[in-house]
């Protein structure tokens, strides 16, 4: 089986939308001689940040010497990124020779896994091949009944935060919510959540003590002296001081201190991590498509916020690197979101929005997306493809001299991307 074989065969699952559960996964699993079992895993879940938070982890474990692996969705520009083992994304030849040992095993599955289920197992695999020290876990969706919480016995379960996402399967009220979250914690397992709404946290409380899972909550008051530029934030997280993160978004010191707390905790659990391995890690730290310096001149910021609090956080930094200016915005949505909030957010800092509908079939048609817009009396203009809108977008932010936010939807990445590439590559001729 080829690379493109193997692709071609995950992408051909029968998908009929979302099923969450777990007899799926565990009976493959099973088949497969439960790889998961001899894996130490940081599980990750959270509304927002946890993809943040999952690279900060990887890069400060890199920086110890551990071999870690990273499990992560969606992916931007190549689906290997998915799957990752010190910092690089799976072989071609090595997806394709797992994907083959898998096929067989799920084809006689009398309920056949979904595609985000056979990509859990083929991860867990590699992982299990690699003899990763610890693997970093993320959740696709909620927590409880995502194919990801096949595992036991994680080292450390980290809810990030809790907000509104995903209503028709996690529920409509934050505590719903929260509820689906902390089914990832399990019986005597630390556990971290990064605070938030009381709403949430009560649940979050709850379900740790139903677990007899030992909590911590990240303390932001911890939090001092942030410093942001365009090459970065240094900030102090008590004890720690003057630490540098390498990512730029002004909501990312507090996704530091989820990470950081549960650096902290591991540290209780006999984990070595230096301070020098915590200060290395957060300076290397790479994480795409938030809030991504992705040009310099014109000044092009790529951010990945899709849902209400996420596009919020991103507005919030625009106004801290960017104060009392406007700036033109390329955005693309999924129909599903809260594009209505979304866009109220994003009408504030704009002077002109340019939409798209991105590569997704849950995406909002950019017609309608440029009409709420107008609604809220933005000037606004929809194209028929991500690369015609990032050409107006990247010309009017040069003759305008302003900044150019994209975002809206981490699915456009990689059509965004391959566009400005294009167009740097013509302007140097």
């Amino acid at each position: 089986m080829t690379y493109q074989e193997a692709l071609a065969y995950v992408h051909s699952i029968c998908w009929r939308g979302s099923r969450p559960g777990l007899s799926r996964i565990t009976e493959l699993l099973h088949r497969l001689q439960n790889p998961q079992e001899s894996l130490r895993c940081i599980h990750v879940a959270g509304t927002n940040g946890k993809g943040s938070v999952c690279a900060m982890l990887s890069s400060i474990l890199r920086a110890e010497g551990y071999r870690v692996g990273l499990f992560v969705s969606p992916f931007l520009r190549d689906f290997k990124e998915r799957i990752q083992f010190n910092g690089q994304p799976i072989p071609a030849a090595r997806f394709a020779e797992i994907t083959a040992q898998v096929r067989p095993l799920a084809e006689t599955m009398e309920d056949p896994p979904t595609e985000f289920e056979l990509i859990t197992a083929i991860g867990f695999l590699y992982f299990a091949q690699e003899n990763c020290d610890f693997v970093i876990l993320e959740a696709g969706m909620g927590g409880r009944l995502d194919s990801t919480n096949v595992i036991s016995s994680p080292v450390l379960s980290v809810v990030t935060g809790v907000d509104f996402d995903h209503m028709a399967f996690l529920g409509n009220t934050l505590s719903q919510i929260a509820f689906e979250k902390a089914g990832i914690f399990k019986k005597g397992c630390p556990a971290v959540f990064g605070g938030g709404a009381p709403e949430a946290e009560v649940v979050i409380r709850q379900e740790a003590e139903k677990k007899q899972a030992p909590l911590w909550v990240a303390d932001r008051a911890r939090l001092q002296a942030i410093d942001a530029g365009l090459s970065g934030i240094t900030f102090d997280f008590i004890p720690w001081q003057r630490l540098h993160l390498a990512l730029l978004g002004i909501y990312q010191p507090e996704n530091a201190a989820i990470a950081l707390t549960a650096v902290e905790v591991l540290r209780a659990h006999n984990v070595t991590i230096s301070d020098d391995a915590v200060r290395r890690g957060m300076a290397q730290v790479v994480w795409p498509a938030r809030f991504e310096l992705v040009s310099e001149t014109p000044t092009v910021i790529f951010d990945g916020g899709h849902n209400a609090q996420g596009v919020a956080a991103c507005i919030r930094s625009m106004r801290r690197y960017f104060p009392d200016e406007k700036v033109c915005i390329l955005s693309g949505v999924m129909q599903d979101k809260a594009y209505q909030t979304m866009a109220e957010e994003i009408a504030q800092i704009a002077r002109s929005v340019y939409t798209v509908t991105p590569g997704n079939p849950r995406a909002l048609d950019a017609e309608a997306y440029a009409a709420v817009f107008r609604n809220l009396h933005v000037p606004a203009q929809a194209f028929d493809s991500v690369e015609t809108g990032v050409a107006a977008a990247y010309r009017a932010a040069k003759e305008q001299n302003c900044p150019l936010l994209i975002l809206g939807s981490l699915y456009a990445y990689g059509d965004v991307m391959d566009a400005l590439e294009a167009l740097k590559k013509a302007e140097n001729g």
